[in-house]
């Protein structure tokens, strides 16, 4: 029975000695061997030592790079600097001043244009309107004339009638007249009487010249034609007598 044991124990041993080698055969192990563990700390301290001997490199390159830059030269190098910052800002004002200049041109040809648009938008009428003055001259011409002589007419002798009719004819021409100078002021057309003005070249259009010692010389005295203006604009002058001095 003894015997039998001692055998048990060394079948066990064998195959326990068996699994180890087959669990180190496919690559599982219960713990590292001291070999492995020796090599691992040497391979550490390999490192550890070359990474101190790269940052005491690196350490001591910088040190001769700070070393390397004197005040001399740090004071150049801020020198260009103030000089480049100095030149772009003399660029940046030029072209600030460009941009400025620029805008302002915009504005005035922006502000000429709305001008000379609303200018002609304004004085579109200026031909028409000068064409139908010399209308609005024959009418006050027949008007004045027909009334200073319908106020010499004799009705008491009239024995066909005319004196009705040539009232009602001289009514007509005033409406007509009246009117004409309505629709001409409603689009800006005024007509103005400059007697006893001072006389204006830009207004007035001399035509013959009158001793009067009654008015200073220079003064509107007669007006053959009135003048008329669209709005602000003179378009036609007044015809006008002139007072001279008198000997």
């Amino acid at each position: 029975s003894y015997d039998k044991v001692i055998a048990a124990q060394v079948s066990i041993l064998h195959n326990s000695a068996y699994n180890v080698s087959a669990f180190q055969r496919f690559g599982f192990s219960s713990s590292a061997s001291p070999e492995s563990n020796e090599k691992e700390k040497e391979n550490g301290r390999t490192t550890g030592s070359s990474n101190d001997a790269t940052e005491n490199d690196n350490s001591d390159d910088k040190g001769e790079g700070e070393e390397d830059l004197t005040m001399e030269d740090l004071i150049k190098l801020v020198t260009e600097k103030e000089e480049l910052l100095k030149t772009k800002q003399e660029e940046i004002e030029k072209m600030k001043d460009k941009v400025l200049r620029t805008y302002a041109d915009m504005e005035n040809i922006m502000d000429r244009t709305k001008r000379e648009a609303e200018n002609s938008k304004k004085f579109a009428i200026q031909n028409f309107a000068k064409n139908l003055l010399d209308v609005a001259d024959n009418l006050d011409r027949a008007s004045s004339v027909v009334k200073e002589s319908f106020s010499k007419i004799d009705t008491s002798k009239d024995t066909a009638g005319a004196v009705p009719l040539l009232k009602t004819l001289l009514e007509g021409v005033e409406m007509t007249e009246k009117q004409l100078a309505e629709v001409l002021k409603k689009f800006g057309v005024e007509k103005y009487d400059p007697t006893n003005e001072e006389f204006d070249p830009n207004r007035h259009n001399a035509v013959f010249q009158v001793p009067d010692a009654t008015k200073p010389p220079g003064t509107v005295a007669v007006v053959l034609k009135a003048g008329y203006m669209l709005h602000d604009r003179i378009i036609r002058p007044a015809e006008v007598g002139v007072t001279i001095k008198t000997d």
